[in-house]
């Protein structure tokens, strides 16, 4: 009897198992690992968003502190000129009335870079030739350290502006992705409330796409740890 018995309830449990493959939704099984997927990647798009958020601040923080400096640094150099500026005023007048005493007075107090450009430019014959140079400060020689260096600075922060401005586009790229993988999260919820196989699967199927799009764009951009 009971060893009658084992075939049938064999047969019984593999009916059974047929009969739940056969039951089986499969869209509910695509649908539970597309949300699981997509709750991952939407996790992670927001945390890559924050991360490159940072960044860009940092980066805007940088180039304001250059910008500072680079006032700062001008505004030094500016004021150097300014004395110079009227140093070799000075001599102007002195010349003018041929007070060579006061004039060689001046020109040995000249600072520089006015020292090395104010002889290259006397070299020049300006009194005579009309070609030359107006002032020294026109001459090459003429280089104040001050401005070339906030030159620099202001170059640098332009180049940290830029970056700023790149680590803004990528933060809201992942934030875009957020948005794609919360719509994708939208179709697969939906799909299992509708009425109709077909419907669900079309659903879900625009749930798919979404998300096979979503995942290729983001695989595509840079990442920060």
């Amino acid at each position: 009897m009971g060893v009658g018995c084992r075939p049938t309830v064999i047969l019984s449990a593999m009916n059974e198992q047929e009969t739940w493959v056969e039951r089986m939704d499969w869209r509910e099984l695509v649908a539970v690992v597309l949300l699981s997927v997509t709750t991952i990647l939407t996790a992670w798009s927001g945390f890559q968003s924050s991360k490159w958020s940072g960044e860009m601040s940092i980066a805007f923080s940088k180039a304001s502190g250059e910008r500072i400096k680079a006032v700062q640094v001008e505004g030094t150099g500016n004021r150097r000129i300014t004395v110079q500026v009227g140093l070799f005023s000075a001599w102007m007048q002195a010349s003018s009335v041929d007070n060579l005493k006061l004039m060689d007075s001046l020109s040995a107090r000249f600072p520089e870079p006015l020292a090395t450009a104010f002889p290259a430019w006397l070299a020049t014959d300006p009194l005579a030739d009309p070609d030359a140079p107006q002032s020294p400060f026109d001459m090459p020689e003429y280089r104040v350290p001050e401005i070339d260096e906030a030159a620099a600075l202001n170059e640098k922060a332009d180049d940290l502006f830029a970056q700023a401005l790149e680590y803004n586009q990528r933060g809201d790229n992942y934030t875009l992705l957020v948005v794609a993988f919360a719509t994708v999260l939208f179709f697969a919820a939906i799909s299992g409330r509708l009425k109709g196989l077909r419907y669900r699967w079309a659903i879900l199927v625009v749930g798919l796409i979404v998300f096979g799009a979503a995942t290729t764009i983001l695989l595509s951009l840079p990442r920060k740890f």
